[in-house]
Parts: structure tokens; C-alpha cells; sequence
């Protein structure tokens, strides 16, 4: 197992460093719709929806839709802050059903599929939008890396002080100290990298992209138990598996769809880009 996702990491890994640092931001947009769709795929096992194959491929259908109108509108423009700012609510509020699970029951299907369409879209806009800005390139990995970065601080931390767990009826290998491990490294992340990424020197713009940082960081922690809600409240091990050795998709970037949209909607509300 654990060689199938050092093997899987290692191809993944170049291939979207190479689409990321080669391909145009349209290109990019597309190659990322095709994941999107895979990932809509998955969405729909969490709907419940496993033997209507009918209504699954329908579900793709609409994922490719909603992709291509939300960048021929305004939303791939002028309109995208007012477009992130409901789902950045939503990921902040989302805490406040981890509190009660599992005796707050699964989420309606219709719920469902409204919230995977929002999660879908925002994040592959805004994964465009940092790509298409000036040194879009660097702005970018910064953010991804910065998910990377709050995993492996809280892998590590977790190992060394780790005693406190953080939701252990969702995901019980979380610890508190674990999670605080990656916030910190995160902030080191910001403070180091982002004002090379973001071209700043002000100590105050470096400030706010410290606490962007930290709070996309703790979204990143968010959307991962998220996930994992959603996969008990339905009996799934993985999203899918089609990765070997990390199982689905949404597995894998459960994570950046939460922390991406809300960073971009603090960068551009703090005005850094």
C-alpha cells in the first residue's frame, strides 16, 4: 500500500507541476474539468446514488454544464468574489455539524447535489483565477503547496505530541496537537514562500498573508473532516479508486477544495492580488 502511493505520488506529482507551469490558464481550466468529473463521479456515491448508473451519468452531465458557463460568465470575472462568498460561509459554518455527528443524519440528496456542483465549480475557478493573475504560476503552488504543508505539519506533529484527538467520531487518527503543528508550519509557509509568491515587502501585507494563510490552513482541516463525515454517514472507505494506494479523487484533494476558494477570496478581499 504504502509503495502504491509513493509510486502514484511520484507520477501525479510532475504531471501537475508540468500542467500548472506550462499549459495556459484556459488549457488548465480544461484539463481540471476532466477531474472535476471524475470527481463528480465520486460526489455521487456520496448522494446515494451507487446503482442508478442513469442518474450518475446525468449528474456528469450537469458538472459539465455548470463548468463551462461558470467560465463563460461574469463569475470568471468581476463576479467571482461575490460567487466565493457564500461557499467560504459555507466551509466555515460546516464545524457546526461535526458537533452532533452521526445524530444529525445524512444530508438530503438534493442538498447534496446542489453542494457538489459549488464545491466542484468554485474550486476549479479559483484555481484558474490564481493561475491567469501576474506570476499566477507561483501564487498557485504556493496555495496548493500550502495544503501539503498544513498535512505534513500535522502528520508530524501529530506523531511527536499528538494525545488530544480532534473529532474522533470522523476521523479518529486527528489530533488537536497534530492540527496546531500545521497551523504553525503553515504560518512559516506564508511568512516565507507566500512573500516571494505574492512579491510583498510591507510588514503589514506579509501579516495578512500569514493569517490567510492559518485560516485557509484550518478550511484545509475543515474540508478534510468533511469528507470524512460524509464517508461514514454513507459506509464508504474511499471516494473511489482510481488512484492506487489513495483511493478516489476527492480523497486526495478534499483538503484544497475547501482551503483554495477561501484563500482566494481573502487574497483578493486584503487586496494582495
Amino acid at each position: 500500500m504504502l509503495m502504491q502511493r509513493v509510486v502514484t505520488a511520484l507520477v501525479l506529482l510532475p504531471l501537475l507541476l508540468a500542467l500548472v507551469w506550462f499549459a495556459p490558464t484556459p488549457w488548465l481550466y480544461a484539463v481540471l474539468g476532466v477531474v472535476g468529473l471524475v470527481m463528480a463521479w465520486e460526489w455521487t456515491a456520496f448522494m446515494g446514488l451507487n446503482a442508478r448508473p442513469a442518474l450518475r451519468v446525468a449528474y456528469l452531465a450537469l458538472t459539465a454544464l455548470v463548468l463551462a458557463a461558470v467560465w463563460f460568465s461574469p463569475v470568471n470575472g468581476p463576479a467571482l468574489s461575490w460567487a466565493l462568498a457564500p461557499v467560504a460561509l459555507v466551509w466555515l459554518l460546516m464545524p457546526l455539524r461535526f458537533r452532533n455527528f452521526p445524530g444529525n443524519g445524512a444530508i438530503a440528496a438534493p442538498v447534496m447535489a446542489v453542494a457538489g456542483q459549488l464545491m466542484i465549480a468554485s474550486t476549479l475557478i479559483s484555481i484558474a483565477a490564481l493561475h491567469g493573475l501576474p506570476g499566477g504560476v507561483f501564487k498557485l503552488l504556493f496555495v496548493l503547496f500550502l495544503v501539503f504543508v498544513a498535512d505534513t505539519g500535522a502528520y508530524f506533529a501529530g506523531r511527536a505530541f499528538g494525545r488530544r484527538k480532534l473529532a474522533p467520531k470522523i476521523s479518529p487518527g486527528k489530533t488537536i496537537e497534530g492540527a496546531i503543528g500545521g497551523l504553525l508550519l503553515c504560518a512559516v509557509w506564508g511568512a516565507v514562500a507566500g512573500s516571494f509568491a505574492f512579491g510583498l515587502q510591507a510588514p503589514a501585507a506579509i501579516a495578512m498573508l500569514v493569517a490567510l494563510s492559518v485560516i485557509a490552513a484550518v478550511v484545509s482541516i475543515i474540508g478534510d473532516l468533511t469528507e470524512s463525515m460524509l464517508k461514514r454517514s454513507v459506509g464508504l472507505k474511499d471516494s473511489g479508486h482510481i488512484l492506487p494506494g489513495h483511493g478516489g479523487i476527492l480523497d486526495r484533494v478534499d483538503s484544497i477544495v475547501a482551503a483554495t476558494p477561501v484563500m482566494l477570496l481573502g487574497l483578493r478581499l486584503c487586496g494582495l492580488v
